[in-house]
Parts: structure tokens; sequence; C-alpha cells
């Protein structure tokens, strides 16, 4: 008697494999981008000191919990689409555009990397719309415009604390 190989089933939710693989290596690069905010964020809580302590530390606490939600929401989606998620440290280094902040920055230099790092993933999420377009992706979609409110409300209110 042969022995049957276990094989996966098709995906055939009206993306063809070509344009699935596409949106995932955007996803893929929008992950490594939020994880590496979610991790610089977090290293910031961890470490901010100065007049402006307690504010700061509640800030990047509430900024790295929110973006720890969404990177189960990107690798899920990656996920759905028929394709593992990225999920180590050499990965993301590999397809983060943003590049991990050396030692301990004083506070106001942390909020400088933050609003660049938000501004880095904002762009990496705002590049994929063309490829979703044309899939008529509209659940990838969707999660872009969601993450895109977030990046760019949470960049305008750290450039604030910048401001005179």
């Amino acid at each position: 008697m042969a022995s049957k190989k276990s094989k996966t089933p098709s995906i055939d939710i009206g993306i063809d494999d070509a344009q699935r693989k596409k949106i995932v290596q955007g996803l893929s690069a929008l992950l490594a981008d939020s994880y590496t905010l979610y991790l610089m964020t977090h290293n910031f809580h961890w470490n901010v000191t100065g007049p402006h302590f307690n504010s700061l530390h509640q800030m990047f606490m509430d900024q790295y919990s929110e973006q720890w939600t969404a990177l189960d929401l990107i690798a899920e989606r990656i996920r759905a689409l028929g394709h593992p998620a990225p999920g180590t440290y050499r990965e993301f280094v590999k397809l983060a555009s943003i590049k991990e902040v050396e030692g301990v920055p004083k506070a106001m230099d942390m909020v400088r990397n933050l609003v660049d790092a938000q501004e880095a993933t904002a762009r990496t999420a705002r590049r994929m719309f063309p490829v979703v377009e044309e899939a008529d992706d509209q659940p990838t979609a969707d999660l872009l415009t969601q993450r895109l409110e977030v990046h760019e409300k949470t960049a305008w209110m750290l450039r604030s604390l910048l401001e005179g």
C-alpha cells in the first residue's frame, strides 16, 4: 500500500500565489519595523531619566503596549495569506528599515529616535498600498490604514514634545 503524502491545502481566496507572496514580503518588512520600534520603545521606557521621566515613562508604555498588539495582527495576516511570519532577531534585522539605537540616549534624543522610527514604519506601510490595491486585498489595506493612522498620530505627538 502506497503512503499518501500530506499536502497543504491550496489557498483560493481570490489573490493568486505571486500576489500573496509580494504582499507577504511587504508585511514581513512592516512586521520587522514594528518589532524594532516596539523593542526601541520598551527599551526607552525602561531607561528614560530626567525631569520628564513620569510623562515619558507612561507615554512609552502606552506606545509599546499598542505596538505589541499590532505585531500579532501583522503576523496573523501573513499567516492568513499562507506564509510563515518572520520571528527571529536575525530576520528582523535583515528586513527592518529602522536601525537599533546604541547605548542609552538622553530623554529628548529618545523622543527624536522614536519620531524617526514611527515615520519609517509609516513609510514601510504606505509603500505597500499599490501592491495590495492591485491584488484587491482589502483586509491588508485595512490593516495598513489602521497602522498608518497610529504611526502618523504617534509621530505627531512625539514631535510636539520637541517644539519650543
